[in-house]
């Protein structure tokens, strides 16, 4: 299970560069859930922990099924819209984070081939024709 952040400021969203497998490609803000971690809570850390944003998601915006082609994992990707309250621009970012940067949909797509998955311009595109659903779709069961 994977979150992914959707932060928009004047038509760009937030990015990151990354380091995959010695391949530098194009990702929104996103990982992995921790054990015993909210989704909610992933999303506001892998954030912070890749670009030095605080984050405030508001509004999930899709969740995507994606099986890699290659490998053949299977990725389930809730992808969150939100807010970006504070920058700490001295954070230290993740191992493997290149460079936090923004980007309008037209330079994505004029590099797909960097994306590291179709998920990111997909996520995107959503976000753009309008796709916001409640938080209270999730649901954390102890």
């Amino acid at each position: 299970m994977t979150v992914a952040a959707l932060a928009e400021r004047d038509g760009r969203f937030l990015l990151v560069q990354e380091r995959v497998a010695g391949q530098s490609v194009l990702n929104q803000p996103a990982g992995h859930l921790e054990d015993n971690e909210s989704l909610f809570a992933a999303v506001i850390r892998e954030t912070r922990e890749e670009t030095g944003w605080q984050f405030e998601p508001d509004r999930i915006t899709g969740i995507y099924r994606w099986r890699e082609p290659v490998g053949g994992q299977t990725y389930i990707r809730v992808a969150f819209a939100g807010q970006l309250l504070a920058h700490d621009a001295e954070a230290e970012l993740d191992e493997g984070i290149e460079c936090a940067l923004w980007l309008t949909p037209a330079e994505l797509e004029q590099q797909q081939a960097s994306l590291r998955s179709p998920l990111v311009l997909l996520c995107i595109r959503d976000y753009l024709d309008g796709a916001r659903y409640p938080l209270d779709l999730l649901n954390d069961i102890e």
